[in-house]
């Protein structure tokens, strides 16, 4: 018989609200869904106590910025390649490190529920809870789902997802598998066109084309997009706004100065509302963060899903393209010529962009993170 905590003062509990707990991965595609999971229960019941997890390593991204608001304890996890060397040697030596921080976290916080958002961080807590028999949800941000999900989904009371073909990945009961759709951040609201225009300081009559690599940005989406633009006639007609990361941000910068083109260039931009909310095309990867603000602002895309990541993000892309939403190009095939026909033919094509964003209809359309709220709330009285 497995073990369990010590139970409760009842009147303790009761006064306290329901504690829950939340590990999540390192990256933004878990950390910022892990935070809208937060901020939907904190909204709706202030007595509930939240704790969240991350691993050491996220340290240096400085996703969570409001340490007050959002408690939060770093464990001392980092990723195990199958080989053997030093590093890795190391890493194993951190992963037992952070198994029994995990342990003490768990013994310390007590929690009532436990909801891991993916990556390795989420196995020792995830099986801590199995052993201590506490109630326990799992979300998968993707498609196809990712390896420590596919090893806690026989662990744990509850799976959500965000998209209804995940289903077909998880060999579990089909009763325990709820569609909730992908949390994004609460302040990723439409905005007003005109407001949206002003923050840029750019012009409301031009086709605006919004180009972004992920969170640390994409050379290769980088390179190709700048080589494809400086061959298009008719520059007036487009305007830029182009989120390079820190690494190209200089090579852009100075590449740009040499054209005669409207744009706007960040290394990162953290109100991406307003670019959601006036751009006419995306250029981007396929993360599960990226293809979720996609849905929400019903954006058509030209998506080149990033080929290292263990095929997930072309399934994402695939769904999109399923729907007539986005044009998918595979990382090997993308060229100058090729985006450079494809973006002026949407330039010439405005019936185009309006038959992608009607394909977004079939998508789930609630709040993403209060669906995921009441799924966890669920397991309470379980």
């Amino acid at each position: 018989m497995s073990p369990a905590l010590p139970k409760k003062d009842n009147s303790i509990a009761r006064k306290g609200g329901v504690k829950i707990l939340v590990v999540s991965g390192s990256s933004g595609g878990h950390i910022f869904p892990a935070l809208s999971l937060i901020k939907s229960l904190k909204n709706r019941h202030k007595e509930i106590d939240t704790l969240l997890i991350l691993p050491r390593s996220s340290l240096k991204y400085n996703l969570v910025t409001n340490q007050i608001e959002n408690k939060v304890n770093y464990v001392s996890i980092y990723p195990i390649k199958l080989s053997i060397s030093f590093k890795n040697i190391l890493a194993a030596l951190n992963f037992l490190k952070g198994t029994l921080q995990s342990l003490f976290i768990i013994l310390k916080f007590r929690p009532d529920i436990v909801v891991g958002f993916g990556s390795l961080v989420c196995i020792p807590t995830l099986m801590l809870a199995w052993i201590f028999r506490l109630k326990t949800l799992i979300h998968e941000q993707n498609v196809v789902p990712g390896r420590t999900n596919r090893l806690l989904a026989k662990f744990t009371d509850k799976i959500a997802i965000s998209f209804e073909q995940t289903r077909d990945y998880l060999k579990v009961n089909k009763d325990m598998i709820a569609l909730t759709g992908n949390p994004i951040r609460q302040e990723l609201k439409r905005i007003d066109r005109s407001q949206a225009f002003n923050f840029f300081g750019l012009n409301d009559d031009k086709f605006t084309i919004l180009v972004m690599g992920g969170s640390m940005g994409s050379n290769r989406i980088n390179t190709c997009f700048f080589n494809a633009v400086s061959t298009i006639s008719n520059k007036f007609r487009f305007q830029i706004i182009h989120i390079a990361g820190a690494s190209d941000y200089n090579l852009l910068y100075n590449s740009y100065k040499d054209l005669d083109l409207r744009i706007k260039l960040f290394t990162f931009l953290k109100d991406m509302q307003y670019a959601y909310s006036i751009c006419d095309l995306v250029v981007c990867r396929a993360g599960a963060t990226t293809i979720a603000e996609l849905i929400n602002f019903n954006l058509p895309a030209i998506i080149v899903p990033y080929p290292y990541a263990y095929s997930h993000q072309l399934s994402n892309a695939k769904v999109l393209e399923k729907k007539g939403c986005a044009v998918v190009i595979k990382d090997s095939d993308l060229g100058a010529n090729i985006l450079k026909e494809i973006l002026d033919d949407f330039m010439n094509n405005p019936n185009r962009l309006a038959l992608m964003r009607s394909g977004y209809g079939d998508f789930l359309k609630a709040d993403a993170d209060d669906l995921l709220a009441d799924e966890v709330l669920s397991l309470e009285n379980r």
